[in-house]
């Protein structure tokens, strides 16, 4: 009899990654580059300096004996070193407010929380049914709209951490109109990373990759805004005909099961007939009005975490002192602290699969250019294996390298500065253009942000839609290989038009 195969948890696969990283740590000999700092002016006219790698400088560490030294990691490491079974407390632990993993564990539970005192209030389900009634159908237009203003988002200034709040929004409210959290998820995520990967201004991949490889920060600009204009316009076109198709058929969706919960309460809501009351609409008015405030700090103050996720708990307690007042969902103020509790609880899975994948890095050694590492090794390997190569080849073989480095390096301005470095005089040797390099190392990076279990903000998304990456990623495997091939297409076109 044959037996349906169950696609294993998230834990579980990222736990047999870690086996194999830490198989790779005893056969692959670790070492580093030396290191020096470039300056590069920003879009702004201010300049900025990063420490990377110079090319050509890479050795191995060596036994007593010279030769190439291997180090495998242990399986418990006391005093706070790396070990095979200390990958979960190092991984959450690691980095700090600025970024992985703590601090993307730290936001997603304060943005959580504040959420969760904003969906008790039901303003949303309110506003929900209200728009509802008035479309009367017209409100797949919502679908467009959205997808085309996150992807300038991700353009224009990096959009990536700020869809997660926009998620717990989204993802109810497209399975309240009869599609599903898959929808969601291309509207206010993967719309996003379209427009991070073809970005010609994004100041945290293309404008650090074109500074550190020498190249004029933003030049180049006509050729990345033809690929944003055609890659956003074929995921508009991706999540309609999707949409179309799960909404004339609900079942086919892989979070048919998963999305129960939001259709119970939307059929609640809608038994209900929960009127739109003025607090209903304040609270709406706050949450927009947060929102602006967000997108203004972040594009003319550079905020980032620890700023947004403040911002986040101002929405939050405003909307739950109105709730109080207006007595939406017969709302008291001990319920402002049980729902900041509850939102923080539905999303603690999602936090520690952030820390979980960090551990993978870890166990591997980290990505310091300076210190000895398996990733160094590797990043050394790929550098000797593309010279002697034709340009268009090794213009895809760096997209590929790209890609897969991208599930150890999510940070886009961190791959940037320990790749380009070593690929920007590689492209000169091989006749590939510097902008060709550049474009490989963010169609690598931007396109896998929407499949590597290694991203923290992928998995917090996943984790609001209530989505097993495993699902997530048969489901999306289709949808990257098309990314990939039009992607393949813009790279080879760059290097025959001699992409300057």
């Amino acid at each position: 009899m044959k037996k349906n195969f169950k696609m294993p948890d998230t834990y579980i696969i990222i736990f047999f990654v870690v086996l194999f990283a830490a198989f790779l740590t005893y056969v692959v000999p670790v070492g580093n580059f030396d290191l020096h700092k470039v300056s590069y002016l920003t879009e702004t006219g201010a300049e900025k300096t990063r420490t990377v790698p110079i090319p050509g400088t890479f050795h191995y560490e060596l036994t007593e004996s010279g030769q190439p030294l291997t180090k495998g990691i242990p399986f418990f490491a006391p005093g706070g070193e790396i070990g095979v079974s200390n990958y979960v407390f190092e991984g959450l632990v690691s980095g700090d407010k600025w970024g992985t993993a703590v601090g993307i564990i730290a936001f997603i539970l304060i943005t959580g929380g504040a959420f969760g005192i904003i969906l008790r209030t039901k303003s949303v389900e309110a506003g929900l049914m209200h728009m509802i009634k008035k479309t009367k159908g017209s409100e797949v237009l919502l679908l467009p709209l959205v997808f085309v203003l996150f992807s300038l988002g991700g353009a224009v200034f990096g959009m990536g951490e700020e869809a997660i709040p926009f998620a717990m929004i989204l993802i109810p409210i497209v399975v309240g109109m009869g599609y599903d959290a898959i929808t969601g998820i291309l509207i206010c995520y993967i719309s996003t990373q379209i427009g991070f990967a073809t970005s010609w201004m994004n100041p945290f991949s293309v404008a650090v990759a074109q500074g550190v490889a020498g190249l004029p920060v933003l030049s180049g600009a006509g050729y990345r805004i033809a690929m944003w204009v055609f890659f956003t316009g074929f995921g508009v076109l991706y999540t309609l005909s999707y949409a179309k198709k799960i909404k004339a058929n609900p079942e086919l969706s892989i979070s048919y099961e998963s999305d129960q919960d939001y259709r119970n309460d939307f059929k609640s809501d809608e038994e209900a007939d929960i009127p739109f009351t003025f607090g209903h609409k304040l609270v709406l008015a706050i949450i927009f009005f947060g929102m602006a405030w967000i997108v203004y700090g972040v594009v003319v103050f550079g905020y980032y975490l620890p700023e947004i996720a403040t911002q986040f708990v101002i929405m939050g307690v405003s909307a739950g002192i109105v709730g109080v007042i207006f007595k939406l969902n017969n709302m008291t103020v001990n319920d402002i602290g049980t729902s900041f509790r509850k939102g923080a609880e539905d999303l603690i899975g999602a936090a520690l699969v952030v820390g979980m994948a960090k551990g993978i890095v870890l166990v591997l050694g980290g990505t310091d250019a300076g210190s000895p590492t398996v990733l160094n090794t590797v990043l050394n390997w790929v550098a000797n294996g593309l010279s002697g190569m034709h340009a268009t080849v090794s213009a895809f073989a760096m997209y590929i390298f790209q890609s897969i480095f991208n599930f150890f390096v999510v940070s886009g301005s961190g791959q940037a500065a320990l790749t380009m470095p070593i690929m920007a005089p590689l492209s000169d040797l091989v006749g590939v253009p510097r902008q060709v390099a550049v474009l490989a190392f963010q169609l690598g990076d931007g396109f896998t942000n929407m499949i590597v279990p290694t991203s923290g903000i992928l998995m917090a998304i996943l984790g609001i839609a209530k989505v097993e990456w495993g699902k997530w990623a048969k489901y999306q495997i289709k949808f990257q290989l098309i990314l990939f091939f039009f992607g393949s297409l813009f790279i080879i076109g760059g290097v025959l038009m001699n992409y300057q």
